[in-house]
């Protein structure tokens, strides 16, 4: 881990013991923590700063297992602004006290494939290589793009139970064996893709908060399992009942406080038996890996990843969204012109079904590529939320100028629940003597939704909902007697 200003203690600032610390943990008497050798006044860092509420975990306390456990928010940038609310060193003593005898939680996470390229470790979150992502209509598990909030939980599958509760607060709970044995098994093939896929073309905007994801935070899989609404049912829930406005679920990954990641899903997509939402055990025809849920996910087609909750531990029938930060207080879109200074989370709804979007998988950016006949072959994906088929893929290999028309490969044969991907391949004619070209791809869904021209219109402060032309830039390999040099923009 990189060596911080909080490691140190500051000449000439006061020292306090964690006694003194522990009588700060209110907005009233101001809310102190220590992290390190550090002791910080965060009451107005609370405020300011982005899912600034998680720091009250530690209120009046040192907030080193808290860091530990959201690695991914340990960035220079936030432990400078942290060092802006310094006012004083934690008596030598104290220091380590909060972390100490406390193992990783980290260390039981599973192993991964080598060629996931991590955007971070703890948590572990990473994607799979551009070049091999079209390969496969269906994404190998090994392969699928991992995000993870917090530890993977280790769940004993004889042990595990699913808590449903339903609207009036009456609970039961299933095992793994009664999902599997007392429902019928129902496979659907589905996308689930990050809120932040594509993040890292709206960093070269201008800076996001957020994992430095390329286009491969998707996939594409089949998943086996119980309907949800066939298990609600035979539980004995009315799910017509009005006061269900939204479905919750709780995941069994756990913050330090015992917290879950949570998400909910509208009543109306969840508790629509054409929806196919699944309670899923298998991924791909396997159970499902670790990473990805096991030994239940919720699968929600055509809604966000976010949403889509892994080692699933209850569900809850509600007249409320979920409470969870991840619900309320990320995965939302803004105004390009909102800053963290003027964001107001609650003024926008939570990210459910993705808009249309569409990838170049090869050839990649920078590359270098050979024509044959004067030919570039480009292939990618594309997929649009909430069931809705792609119906048109358009390349252009001179920046946007013309276009021409893709093949599609696609398994769903309906325009309005279409929950899998696209596959699409062309060859682009390019003009002889061309040393450099930009390829770029949109596509256009079965409610005629079409791509933004760039990112700067779709910029958001969370990097979310990137889903602008994708364009690349690739070099062309000079060939004997060619024509003369030109560049098309």
């Amino acid at each position: 881990e990189p060596k911080s200003r909080a490691d140190d203690p500051v000449p000439g600032l006061p020292e306090y013991s964690a006694d003194d610390v522990a009588r700060h943990a209110t907005k009233e008497d101001r809310i102190w923590v220590s992290y390190k050798s550090g002791v910080y006044d965060v009451t107005d860092f609370v405020d300011q700063h982005p899912g600034g509420d998680n720091i009250l975990l530690g209120a009046g306390g040192g907030i080193d297992p808290f860091w530990n456990l959201y690695a991914v928010h340990k960035t220079p940038e936030i432990l400078g602004m942290l060092e802006g609310f310094r006012i004083g060193n934690l008596k030598a003593s104290d220091v380590g006290a909060a972390t100490a005898g406390i193992d990783d939680p980290y260390a039981t996470d599973p192993r991964r494939h080598p060629a996931l390229k991590p955007a971070s470790v703890k948590p572990f979150n990473a994607e799979p290589p551009l070049t091999i992502l079209a390969d496969n209509y269906k994404t190998p598990n090994e392969l699928f793009y991992v995000r993870n909030h917090l530890p993977v939980p280790d769940v004993d599958p004889e042990d595990y139970v699913l808590e449903v509760e339903g609207i009036d607060g009456e609970s039961q709970v299933l095992t793994l064996e009664d999902i599997k044995t007392k429902f019928e098994k129902v496979t659907i093939t589905s996308v689930v893709q990050c809120a932040g896929n594509r993040r890292s073309e709206l960093n070269k905007v201008k800076k996001v908060k957020g994992l430095e994801w390329g286009p491969c935070a998707i996939g594409n899989a089949t998943w086996s399992g119980a309907r949800l609404i066939d298990v609600l049912h035979h539980l004995g829930m009315d799910t017509d009942d009005p006061r269900i406005e939204h479905v919750v679920f709780d995941g069994l990954d756990l913050d330090p406080t015992g917290n879950p990641y949570g998400a909910s899903v509208p009543a109306h997509k969840a508790l629509n038996p054409k929806a196919d939402v699944i309670l899923a055990y298998e991924m791909n025809g396997e159970p499902l890996p670790r990473d990805h849920g096991f030994p239940i996910r919720a699968i929600v087609p055509g809604v966000v990843g976010a949403r889509n909750v892994k080692w699933l531990g209850s569900i809850r029938l509600s007249a409320e969204e979920s409470s969870s930060f991840w619900q309320q207080n990320d995965y939302k879109g803004f105004c390009p012109s909102t800053d963290w200074d003027t964001v107001d989370f609650k003024s926008a709804p939570a990210i459910q079904e993705l808009p249309i979007t569409s990838v170049v998988c090869s050839p990649t950016e920078g590359s270098t590529v050979k024509l044959k006949e004067n030919k570039l072959p480009v292939k990618g994906y594309a997929w649009s939320g909430g069931g809705r088929r792609v119906v048109r893929v358009d390349v252009s290999a001179d920046g946007g100028q013309t276009w021409v028309p893709a093949q599609l490969h696609s398994e769903d044969d309906t325009l309005h629940k279409a929950w899998g991907w696209t596959l699409w391949q062309v060859d682009l004619e390019v003009p002889p003597g061309t040393t450099e070209l930009q390829v770029v791809c949109k596509a256009v869904d079965s409610s005629y939704n079409a791509q933004p021209e760039n990112a700067e219109g779709v910029w958001n402060l969370r990097g979310v909902l990137n889903n602008a032309w994708h364009r690349v830039r690739v070099k062309v390999q000079a060939e004997e007697g060619g024509a003369s040099k030109h560049k098309i923009q």
